[in-house]
């Protein structure tokens, strides 16, 4: 092809691979921005439940502290 058809053709194609380029672009950034989210959440709940089990474990000791903690009898003052 001569003439305009092809220089317009030329602008069209040239137009479509920058926008097919941009789109793939944003494609791979919101892929490595999921990856980073995923990553996070995981080092989040697994943060959480190491706590979760701490406080467990705390709970635990402080209830068996409890049960080997012997009060002396108080006398009872009968009047």
């Amino acid at each position: 092809m001569t003439g305009p058809m092809k220089d317009q053709l030329s602008k069209s194609e040239i137009r479509k691979d920058a926008l097919q380029g941009a789109v793939e672009a944003t494609a791979t950034t919101v892929g490595e921005v999921a990856t980073i989210l995923t990553g996070a959440v995981k080092d989040v709940a697994g943060a959480l439940g190491g706590l979760a089990t701490e406080v467990f474990e705390l709970r635990d000791a402080a209830r068996r502290a409890s049960a080997e903690h012997v009060e002396p009898l108080r006398e009872v003052d009968e009047r």
